[in-house]
C-alpha cells in the first residue's frame, strides 16, 4: 500500500491539519504563553489574582498580634453601659485618656473624627487639656467628607478642631481605598495617612523601633487574622478599670499602643457601620467584616514590624508565565491525558508553592493565577493538538487501509494503534500471489477502455475477497495481486483464511472467464501461490513516498509457487508451511517436492482437494516416485489418469516417466531450474 501523498487532493485537508498540528511544533505552548501574558495585564483578571492574594493572606496569617497593640472598642456594650447616644461628650474621652496615661501607654490613636466643636465649649477644653497633659503622642483621625452645595460638589478634608491640634494632637487621614471588589488590601500611601502619623509619632518617642516609615503603591496590608485578632477592651471598662477590668490592668496596658474606635456590628446607624466596617481577605472564610480601627491597628503593626506585603512588578508575573509555559512544553512531550495532567497539576502546585514561599518568607506577592492558567491552557492546547493530530492520523490510517483490509480490521487498528507497529518488524505471515494467465491476449484484442474496465472488475473482486477473509491487499502488479494475512495485526487463523480466500478467488475468476468465453473472448485462467514464513513487514521506502509491504524469502517463494502452477497445470499451489499451519482444516492433495531456483531446500507442494480417493492414490504414487520405483510410480499415475482423465498432475508425472532417467544422487526432489 502506498502512503497518500500531500499532493493527493483527497489528502490535502488531512495533510494541512497534520502539518499545523504536528507534534514538532510548539504552538500550544506559545498560544498558552501569549494568553497568559494577556491575562496578567488584563484588568478583569486582576480580580481573580486578588482572590489569590486573599488565599495567601489567610494561609500565612499567624492568627495573633505579636506587638503590644490594644483596641479600645466603642461598641454596643459600652453604649449600653454609658447610656449615651453617639457622639459621646468630649469629657468622656478625656477621662479615658487620663486612665490610659495612668497605665503608661506609649501612644493613643483615636480613629474618631473630632471635626466639630461641642455645644458646650468646656467639653472641648477638658479633652484638649487631657491631650496636652498626656505625656505621650496622641493621634486624632481626619477624614474626607463629601459635601454638596448649590454651588459645588467636592471632597473636603475634615480635621480635628484647632484646639486639639494646638494641644499637641497629631493628625492622620484615616480614609482608605478599597480594591474594585470592595476588599481593603492597599496600604494608604498618603503622606498624612493615619497609620503613618501614628508610626511616626511612636518612632519619635521610641527611636529605632519602627522599621518602615514609607510605602509605595505596591504595598499591601498583611492581615494577622480575622476580626478580633488584637486584644480588645470595651471602652466603658477603662473608665472604671479597677472595678470592670482586673486589678493588674495597668501592667496589661503599660507600653501599649492603644487605638480607640467604633466596633459596632448591630447599630441601627447604617452609615456608621458602612463607614467603619470593611471587607478583608478573611471575610470570605469568616463571613465577618473587620472594624476600621482594627484595620488601622493592622497597618500600624505592619509598618512597625516591617511586615507589609509588596506586590512584585508586573515583569515578575510575565516571567512566571513564560517559565510555566516552558516547563509545560518540556513535561508534556509526548502528551498523555493522565500523565500530562498529573505533571501539569504538579507544575501548578509548584507555582502555587513558589508564590506561597515568596509571600510568607520574602513578603513578596507575585500573582500566580496567570501562570497557573497558562499551564491549564497549555494542557488543553496540547491535548487539542494531540486530539486533532490523532484524528488526522486515524483518518490517514483509515484512508491507507480501508481499501486494502476489512473494516473490522481497520476499526481494530484505530481502536488500538499500538498494535500497528510500523517501520519494519519481523512477522510470521501468509503471502498470496495471483496472476491471470491469458490476460495479455485479452488486452490485445479489446480497446484500452474495455481492458481497463475488465481489469478493474477483476482486481475489485479479488480485493473484496481478500478483505472479506481478513487479509490485506499489499499491491497490484499489472493483473497480479499480492495479499498478506497476519499483518498488520496478528491472526492465528491466517493460513486457513488465506486458503479460503484463494479458493474463492479461483471461483470468482472462473465465472469471469466464463463470461469472457461466452462473448467470444480468449480463455482466461488464474494461478495462485501461497507460502508462510517470516518477513520484514512495515512502511518501507523513502521520506517522500513509501509502501506498507513485506519483503523476504517467504515473499519470493510465494511468488515462485504462483508460477510453478504452470508446471503442474494446477490453479493453486501452497507450501507445506501453509498446509501444516495451525488452524488449517482444508483437505489437501500433495503435488510434489520441488527445489525452486535460488533455493537448496526442498519445498513440499500441495493443492486444495476434497476428493479423498484421489488424495490417497496421489500419496501412493508420490511415494513410489520419491523412492525411485519407476514401475510402481508409472502404474499408480496411470491408475489416476484413468480414474481422473482431466487430472493435470498425473499427466505431468507420466510424461516425466517416459523420458526420465534417475540420477545417481536422486533424493526424490524435483528441481525446477526455470522457476
Amino acid at each position: 500500500m502506498s502512503k497518500l501523498s500531500p499532493d493527493d487532493p483527497d489528502y490535502g485537508t488531512t495533510a494541512g491539519w497534520r502539518a499545523w498540528f504536528g507534534a514538532g511544533r510548539p504552538w500550544p505552548v506559545l498560544v498558552a504563553a501569549a494568553v497568559g501574558i494577556l491575562l496578567s495585564v488584563w484588568g478583569a483578571w486582576r480580580s481573580l489574582e486578588l482572590k489569590g492574594f486573599d488565599v495567601l493572606t489567610v494561609l500565612t496569617a499567624p492568627g495573633e498580634a505579636s506587638l503590644p497593640i490594644t483596641l479600645v472598642a466603642i461598641d454596643e456594650e459600652s453604649m449600653g453601659a454609658l447610656g449615651q447616644q453617639w457622639p459621646w461628650p468630649r469629657s468622656t474621652h478625656a477621662k479615658l485618656l487620663d486612665k490610659l496615661k495612668e497605665a503608661g501607654v506609649s501612644l493613643v490613636a483615636f480613629d474618631v473624627v473630632f471635626s466639630e466643636r461641642s455645644r458646650d465649649a468646656a467639653e472641648d477644653e477638658v479633652f484638649a487639656k487631657s491631650i496636652k497633659d498626656f505625656g505621650a503622642p496622641v493621634v486624632l483621625a481626619a477624614a474626607l467628607e463629601y459635601r454638596e452645595t448649590t454651588h459645588a460638589r467636592q471632597w473636603v478634608r475634615a480635621d480635628p478642631i484647632k484646639a486639639f491640634q494646638e494641644a499637641g494632637a497629631v493628625t492622620g487621614l484615616a480614609s482608605v481605598q478599597t480594591d474594585p471588589d470592595g476588599v481593603l488590601r492597599r496600604m494608604p500611601v498618603s503622606q498624612g495617612a493615619f497609620w503613618l502619623a501614628a508610626v511616626t509619632a511612636f518612632d519619635r518617642a521610641n527611636p529605632g523601633i519602627a522599621r518602615n516609615l514609607s510605602v509605595t503603591e505596591n504595598d499591601r496590608i498583611r492581615y494577622l487574622g480575622g476580626p478580633q485578632t488584637f486584644t480588645t477592651i470595651p471602652y466603658h471598662r477603662l473608665l472604671d478599670p479597677e472595678k470592670l477590668l482586673s486589678p493588674n490592668w495597668k501592667e496589661v496596658l503599660e507600653g501599649n499602643i492603644v487605638l480607640v474606635g467604633r466596633v459596632i456590628t448591630t447599630a441601627p446607624e447604617l452609615n456608621l457601620v458602612e463607614q467603619d466596617m470593611f471587607f478583608t481577605p478573611f471575610t470570605a472564610s469568616t463571613g465577618q467584616l473587620t472594624p476600621g480601627v482594627e484595620t488601622q491597628a493592622t497597618m500600624i503593626a505592619n509598618m512597625i514590624a516591617g511586615e507589609s506585603r509588596r506586590e512584585a512588578p508586573r515583569a515578575y508575573g510575565i516571567a512566571l508565565v513564560l517559565l510555566a509555559a516552558f516547563a509545560a512544553g518540556l513535561v508534556m512531550r509526548p502528551w498523555h491525558p493522565w500523565k500530562s495532567g498529573a505533571l501539569v497539576i504538579a507544575l501548578a502546585a509548584g507555582v502555587a508553592g513558589a508564590c506561597y514561599a515568596l509571600f510568607r518568607w520574602q513578603s513578596l506577592w507575585v500573582p500566580g493565577g496567570a501562570a497557573i492558567a497558562t499551564l491549564a491552557l497549555a494542557y488543553v492546547s496540547e491535548g487539542s493538538r494531540s486530539y486533532v493530530g490523532e484524528q488526522a492520523r486515524r483518518l490517514a490510517l483509515r484512508r491507507a487501509f480501508a481499501s486494502y483490509v476489512s473494516p473490522t480490521l481497520v476499526d481494530e487498528i484505530l481502536a488500538d494503534p499500538s498494535k500497528l507497529k510500523l517501520g519494519g518488524d519481523r512477522l510470521d505471515i501468509t503471502i498470496v500471489f495471483t496472476d491471470l494467465a491469458g490476460f495479455t491476449g485479452v488486452s490485445e484484442k479489446l480497446p484500452a477502455e474495455q481492458v481497463a474496465a475488465l481489469l478493474n472488475r477483476h482486481l475489485g473482486e479479488m480485493t473484496d475477497i481478500v478483505i472479506a477473509h481478513g487479509g490485506t491487499v499489499d499491491k497490484f502488479i499489472g493483473d497480479a495481486v499480492m495479499a498478506l494475512w497476519g499483518a498488520p495485526l496478528p491472526d492465528p487463523q491466517q493460513s486457513q483464511r488465506a486458503l479460503e480466500a484463494a479458493v474463492e478467488m479461483q471461483a470468482a475468476t472462473a465465472r469471469f472467464a466464463a463470461e469472457l468465453a461466452a462473448g467470444g473472448g480468449p480463455p482466461l485462467r488464474m494461478r495462485v501461490g501461497l507460502h508462510r514464513g517470516e518477513c520484514i513487514v512495515g512502511n518501507l521506502g523513502g521520506n517522500a513516498r513509501f509502501e506498507y509491504t513485506a519483503i523476504g524469502d517467504a515473499v519470493n517463494l510465494a511468488s515462485r509457487l504462483e508460477g510453478v502452477n504452470n508446471v503442474y497445470g494446477t490453479g493453486i499451489l501452497l507450501s507445506d508451511a501453509v498446509a501444516k499451519a495451525p488452524g488449517v482444516t482444508m483437505p489437501m492433495r500433495p503435488v510434489d517436492r520441488v527445489r525452486v531456483k535460488g533455493r537448496s531446500q526442498a519445498v513440499p507442494l500441495y493443492t486444495p482437494c476434497t476428493d479423498a480417493a484421489l488424495v490417497a492414490k496421489t500419496e501412493a504414487a508420490l511415494a513410489a516416485w520419491s523412492s525411485g520405483d519407476w514401475h510402481g510410480a508409472r502404474a499408480r499415475w496411470s491408475e489416476i489418469a484413468t480414474g481422473w482423465p482431466d487430472d493435470p498432475v498425473a499427466r505431468v508425472f507420466l510424461t516425466r516417466l517416459e523420458s526420465f532417467s534417475m540420477p545417481s544422487d536422486w533424493d526424490g526432489v524435483t528441481t525446477l531450474e526455470s522457476k
